[in-house]
């Protein structure tokens, strides 16, 4: 079955307007567009229903069941109970209070492993233990193709390892890391498996539960929602942490890892993607008697297919360039490399080039896109021009990937 772009494209806003509609958007890493779903669902709460929410009196009862309604749609993507949810206002503030919440439970010399290919959101909060007395080991890339060896974090983890953090797919490298691999390793030895899915979720749906992973977190604002971090863990879990919320509220599921509240319209408005999903399953598939969680396994598997099928468009035209270096893969498969592609140029700015391809209204970006000590591994010196990355998403049509293979030909 085909992905249907124009019934996708159709759902959201930004492709109606001929101003936005101009940019082959391929910065989708660092945020998607969003569908008229979760817009029209945030437009409603603040027209309507922006009070304190679960109260007495009507708006407030709406606003309540709005926000429940977020949680229940996140929940179903994961396939985990509601209660098993921290909403926070991104996983970089989530994974901080993680770390804090787990501080408690490490004794000096107990080790957690992290790794150079993450995001610093699941490194620079686990160093910080150091002050504590946790060990730090590092799981490090091959400096060449910026791939994690899983032979080599077997001869990290130890009896004293406590946690190991993993990405489930990096932000620069764009693999597939085998999480269920990791996590086997990591509780061998009775260490938590803490994965980072920001740049996976936007590809595949994970079932929490038979994952392998005790904490799992992933940003909304960048799978087409609002700018919210989810946050799931195990029950048996969580049960151990710390609280890190007012003292008063340790024992409420959704504010116990939330010091700041929970940002009621944005998780209102969480309810949209759900419905986004729905609306994409239903217009491609017949039979509709599966749950949210199936539904959405299907639908981003179209996603997946896809994606697959641009993002070697796009790695081709990128070998075609001479000097030109791919990090990671140069060819995609389904489930073993995201349509997250990464190169640089010999002899070239990655500036100049980005500014070039802009001025074609191809839009994306260079940098280190907070993954440096990842740039740093692989021996890429000047960090701030860092990489060219581009990111496709499902929405981006045959349209889209010509102009941009077109551009890298000109490159």
């Amino acid at each position: 079955m085909n992905l249907d772009l124009d019934f996708i494209r159709s759902q959201y806003p930004v492709f109606q307007n001929p101003d936005t509609a101009r940019w082959a958007m391929f910065e989708n890493a660092g945020g998607s567009y969003v569908p008229k779903q979760v817009i029209d669902r945030l437009h409603d709460f603040f027209r309507y229903t922006k009070v304190q929410p679960y109260g007495l009196f009507d708006s407030s009862v709406v606003a309540g069941e709005a926000m429940d309604a977020g949680y229940r749609a996140m929940a179903g993507l994961l396939n985990c109970d509601p209660d098993e949810l921290t909403l926070g206002p991104s996983t970089t503030m989530n994974f901080y209070v993680l770390a804090q919440a787990i501080r408690p439970l490490l004794e000096p010399g107990d080790e957690i492993v992290v790794t150079n290919q993450d995001h610093e959101a699941n490194i620079g909060c686990w160093r910080r233990l150091e002050a504590f007395g946790a060990v730090i080991k590092e799981w490090r890339i091959d400096p060449q193709s910026g791939e994690l060896d899983i032979e080599d974090l077997k001869k990290l983890v130890t009896e004293k390892t406590a946690l190991v953090c993993l990405s489930l797919c990096s932000n620069i490298v764009g693999t597939m890391n085998d999480y269920a691999a990791i996590c086997e390793i990591a509780h061998a030895v009775d260490a938590l498996a803490i994965g980072d899915g920001v740049s996976f979720a936007p590809h595949r749906v994970l079932d929490v539960n038979s994952s392998g992973l005790d904490i799992y977190c992933f940003s909304t604002y960048k799978t087409f929602g609002t700018h919210i971090g989810v946050m799931w863990g195990r029950p048996e879990v969580l049960d151990q942490l710390e609280p890190q919320g007012h003292f008063f509220n340790r024992d409420l599921p959704h504010y116990k890892f939330n010091p700041a509240g929970p940002l009621h319209a944005e998780i209102a408005a969480l309810a949209g993607i759900e419905e986004y999903i729905e609306a994409v399953y239903h217009h491609h598939f017949e039979q509709s008697h599966y749950d949210f969680h199936t539904h959405a396994c299907k639908v981003f598997d179209l996603f997946a297919e896809y994606e697959t099928v641009q993002a070697n468009r796009v790695l081709e035209a990128i070998k075609a360039i001479p000097g030109a270096r791919i990090i990671g893969q140069d060819t995609a498969e389904m489930g073993s490399r995201a349509a997250t592609i990464s190169m640089t140029l010999d002899g070239v700015d990655c500036s100049d080039a980005v500014k070039y391809l802009v001025g074609k209204q191809i839009a994306l970006r260079n940098g280190h896109f907070y993954a440096l000590r990842c740039l740093e591994g692989l021996g890429i010196e000047d960090t701030n021009e860092g990489i060219i990355r581009i990111s496709l998403v499902h929405y981006n049509n045959e349209t889209d990937v010509d102009r941009l293979v077109a551009g890298l030909e000109d490159l």
